[in-house]
């Protein structure tokens, strides 16, 4: 029973980090592929130290291209890896190119597909993750989803064999590492005092940081807030902060790890955020957050105003800041905490009697 898994992206390094460790426990031999796809240090290998993943079996490097490009890349070196590795399986997380890629070379190679956060949908095709989603649905032979919406929504499109809602596993690696997040001396090492009230903000969507008038309405809209706003900039958006003036409440900080990144979520006071991983973990860590998208793959999380789809629009940014919640409304969502053990039996499952 040996399977492979490709991982390419911070959260997929995070997800890896609990699953790995469940495979392992169930006697399954893994073999990680780093696609190279996130190259930077604190966007990599600090995740590795950080939160003890097996260090992979190869790293690919492939680097930063055009999405074409990228996946055209890590397919070719895929192709080479699987044909001598020969896993009994792939699995892979979530919808990246790294994703796609690895889906489309184990369909091809007839490799069994193992798809980890299966069934989510924007519902907007202009954004190259959701096309990875659904590719990747459509070749997985075993897939997990996170609640029933993703059930719900593969038995929508005709997928109903091998589908199980096992909970999310980004759940179990929040809840396994909260109390270093909580008790960490991070954010004194940028300035942070303990009591101050602050704003955590990611915004990393092309859609987003490459649109002027976008990213502008973004700012201005922080702009008009009476307390600081704390960004982590992604690497590929520093020459994009070129094209405009920071308000002087914001502070961008360089890419943080996944320890430092949820000490800042645990002491903040809101969250602003474009990613998908960043609204569950603000709703866990009982966060107001502010989405700036028009959509969400997460859409039990908009429940009672816990999170609220502003867009990238100043006005909807500052009534979304004003909304108030219901503490008392908030419910567990998305698994127990122990979603790795549940994939790592069910794939052992499906190893053994195919």
């Amino acid at each position: 029973m040996n399977i492979s898994t490709v991982i390419g992206a911070r959260p997929q390094f995070v997800k890896a980090a609990v699953v790995s460790q469940a495979l392992k426990n169930a006697g399954i031999i893994e073999l990680i592929i780093h696609t190279g796809q996130h190259y930077d240090e604190k966007m990599s290998q600090i995740f590795w130290e950080e939160l003890s993943i097996p260090e992979p079996h190869k790293n690919l490097e492939i680097g930063s291209y055009s999405h074409s490009l990228q996946t055209a890349k890590i397919m070719m070196a895929l192709e080479n890896e699987f044909a001598h590795t020969k896993p009994s399986a792939v699995m892979v997380y979530g919808d990246t190119n790294s994703t796609l890629a690895a889906a489309l070379v184990a369909s091809k190679m007839n490799i069994p597909l193992i798809h980890i956060e299966a069934g989510l949908r924007s519902f907007n095709r202009e954004m190259p993750e959701e096309i990875n989603r659904i590719v990747t649905d459509t070749l997985s032979s075993l897939l997990f989803c996170s609640s029933d919406e993703g059930v719900k929504q593969l038995r929508k499109e005709g997928i109903t064999v091998n589908v199980f809602e096992v909970g999310d596993v980004m759940y179990d690696a929040f809840e396994r590492f909260k109390g270093p997040a909580i008790s960490s001396a991070e954010l004194y090492k940028y300035g942070i005092a303990g009591n101050e009230k602050f704003a955590l903000a990611t915004i990393h969507r092309p859609s987003n940081t490459d649109n002027l008038n976008n990213l502008t309405q973004i700012l201005g809209a922080f702009s008009e807030l009476d307390y600081m706003v704390y960004w982590p900039v992604h690497p590929r958006n520093k020459i994009n902060l070129e094209r405009v003036v920071l308000p002087k409440n914001i502070r961008t900080l360089p890419p943080l790890s996944y320890i430092e990144m949820q000490s800042f979520l645990h002491k903040s006071a809101i969250v602003f955020t474009d990613s998908g991983g960043l609204q569950k973990e603000a709703y866990w860590a009982r966060k107001p957050c502010v989405t700036l998208r028009n959509e969400t793959e997460w859409s039990e999380t908009t429940k009672n105003n816990w999170n609220i789809l502003a867009g990238p629009v100043k006005e909807n940014i500052l009534k979304a800041v004003k909304k108030e919640i219901d503490m008392n409304s908030w419910k567990r969502l998305y698994g127990d905490g122990n979603s790795a053990e549940r994939i790592a039996k069910k794939v052992k499952e499906f190893l053994v009697n195919g």
